[in-house]
């Protein structure tokens, strides 16, 4: 069963039922923990539209800045999901230590860095860039490789490594 609000209950079936009054966030917030579920159990995220699916539902509804963690094994598999850092409605500091840490805690061999943009606009800023390539720097001391950074809003994503900067 999923980590998911009172809101909705899972019957041995597989079928959620909704009691109470239900809001849009209370939908997304049980959506992006099921696709969460579904996504540790296994199934290995193959393409950048894979993980933007995800992402988009966990963060681009935050008012401010999140980033976080898709740490996987060597196939690609997800082993968790973790949202790191917290910040404002523009940034959030991002601490290479803490994410070289998680890493090694969760014996990942390779990673997908997300983080929203609350103004709704995925287009990747100078610092998204350079945190990019410190965390690239960092990581690969510790044979973690970075495959992507996505950024996500409600209207959209971007990936990094589509534009070539990981």
């Amino acid at each position: 069963m999923c980590d998911c609000d009172k809101t909705f209950v899972k019957s041995e079936k597989g079928l959620y039922h909704a009691f109470g009054p239900i809001t849009s966030d209370d939908i997304i917030r049980t959506a992006a923990a099921i696709l969460q579920e579904s996504l540790t159990r296994g199934e290995a995220l193959s393409t950048p539209q894979d993980a933007a699916k995800f992402l988009q539902m966990a963060l681009a509804n935050e008012k401010n800045e999140h980033f976080a963690v898709l740490f996987m094994n060597n196939k690609h598999q997800v082993l968790s999901f973790e949202r790191l850092f917290f910040g404002t409605v523009d940034g959030a500091t991002v601490h290479p230590r803490i994410v070289v840490q998680k890493a090694l805690e969760w014996n990942a061999a390779s990673v997908i860095l997300a983080h929203n943009h609350p103004s709704g606009h995925c287009e990747p800023s100078q610092a998204d860039r350079d945190v990019t390539q410190q965390l690239v720097k960092a990581l690969s001391l510790i044979d973690v490789h970075v495959l992507d950074h996505l950024v996500v809003s409600q209207s959209g994503w971007e990936s990094l490594s589509r534009r070539g900067w990981v």
